[in-house]
């Protein structure tokens, strides 16, 4: 049966003046960074953050102070966190492989992979410090082996995010500016007169962070692009409706435009959902960014069984996909669109965002149908190179390119080929110029 939606999120007007603006602002921005380079970035912090430092950039012995005055449990707790990101990242790298293999008798092919040489880190602040994306984006470009991390992070309401810093500093970042927005995106990826230039930008942030990073793609590498986080809930009839409510919730406070959606084959489990996050909602208190992320994104679908449930799942392709099922490794099998699975009641969204050890920066907005999240691959170029050392190969390959390249017309790479063969077999070269030493 077609899905029943005992909830729908209104169909939104897309503000395409509001979008415009964003990008018009950030374009002016990045145009202004690029033209005066410090003084633009001073200038837009004033502006935009009343933040005007001596130097954005924290000194070793400004960061110790800052970290001193992080509480021990604290420091405690994202020394445990980073051990499990890197942890997962190392193995991740472990799954990679350098090799060259003689392919055939004298060609050999290989393959390396090779750390950027300086990324960008942009950890955000707003309302928030999102302490656990010094974690995600620091720990995981450190261990692909990249030399210099630049990390980024905002005053929030004029202070200090001194739990930021400290698990920036743990982190191994190089350096660390207290610096937000899209000025200091700019700054990375261009450089200015003491922010060096980065290769390649990791990191969440708001729309005009997003935007300034879809602006710079291409003068440098992104992650990914970002949008509002995403939660879906696949329930059965034996998942605990209170459970379900907390952790759609759970991911509804990151923003007002964060959608949650439960999908379910039990219609009294999804009707007391609905009932319980009612009363759940207004006692939050994150509930100013949480009810209208439900109000305007939450959807409740009810569906036959639960083939239909993974199969709606998919069409959503959603950054967070969490099983309450009584056989949720099931997903594993049926489903492929998707930035991560949460498997079974003891696991939950949250787990993912803070403490478990996966990467959170995740895709977003059904990019989950071509892509995953920031790993420690997104900071390696896997790049090839090959040899010939064998006379009689590179013969053949001549040959054989001559006739390929000629199929397309391409006659400069065809002569390439032929000048092997008979610099080494003899054949004929009748394109040759007379008075080049060389027989046709």
């Amino acid at each position: 049966m077609a899905a029943r939606y005992l909830k729908s999120a209104p169909a939104a007007a897309h503000d395409d003046a509001q979008s415009r603006g964003v990008r018009e602002t950030v374009a002016t921005v990045i145009a202004d960074v690029r033209s005066r380079g410090d003084a633009a970035v001073r200038e837009y912090s004033e502006k935009f953050d009343n933040w005007s430092p001596s130097s954005f950039r924290l000194s070793p012995e400004e960061i110790e102070r800052i970290v001193a005055t992080v509480p021990a449990q604290a420091i405690a707790d994202i020394k445990t966190v980073q051990a499990r990101v890197r942890d997962f990242a190392q193995r991740q790298k472990d799954s990679l492989r350098d090799f060259e293999d003689e392919v055939s008798p004298g060609v050999f092919l290989g393959q390396k992979n090779i750390p950027v040489t300086a990324a960008g880190a942009y950890v955000p602040g707003g309302r928030y410090p999102l302490v656990a994306s010094a974690h995600m984006t620091v720990v995981t470009a450190k261990v692909a082996g990249v030399s210099r991390v630049t990390s980024c992070t905002p005053p929030i309401r004029g202070e200090i995010p001194a739990a930021t810093v400290a698990a920036l500093h743990l982190a191994g970042a190089d350096e660390i500016y207290l610096l937000g927005g899209t000025q200091a995106v700019a700054a990375m990826a261009l450089g200015t007169e003491t922010i060096g230039k980065v290769d390649l930008l990791a990191g969440p942030g708001n729309a005009y962070v997003a935007e300034a990073k879809r602006q710079l793609f291409g003068e440098v590498g992104i992650d990914l692009f970002a949008g509002p986080t995403e939660i879906l809930v696949i329930a059965d009839g034996a998942a605990d409706p209170f459970v379900v409510a907390v952790d759609l919730l759970s991911q509804a406070e990151h923003g007002p435009d964060s959608p949650a959606i439960l999908i379910t084959d039990s219609e009294p489990l999804a009707r007391r959902v609905l009932e319980l996050i009612e009363e759940i909602l207004p006692g939050m208190p994150t509930r100013d960014f949480a009810a209208p992320a439900w109000r305007d994104h939450g959807e409740v679908a009810v569906v036959a069984d639960l083939a239909e449930a993974f199969a709606l799942a998919d069409s959503y392709a959603s950054e967070h996909v969490q099983v309450l099922t009584e056989s949720p490794r099931d997903a594993l099998t049926a489903m492929r669109n998707y930035g991560a699975l949460f498997l079974g009641e003891g696991t939950c969204v949250s787990y993912g965002d803070k403490v478990i050890g996966t990467n959170h920066t995740l895709p977003t907005r059904g990019a989950a149908r071509y892509t995953g999240g920031l790993w420690v691959g997104k900071y390696l170029k896997t790049v090839t190179y090959q040899e010939v050392t064998s006379r009689e190969a590179s013969v053949e390959l001549g040959r054989l390119c001559g006739r390929a390249a000629r199929v397309e017309l391409f006659e400069g790479h065809a002569r390439s080929g032929d000048v092997r063969a008979h610099k080494y077999a003899g054949d004929p070269l009748p394109w040759a110029p007379t008075g080049s030493g060389v027989s046709g």
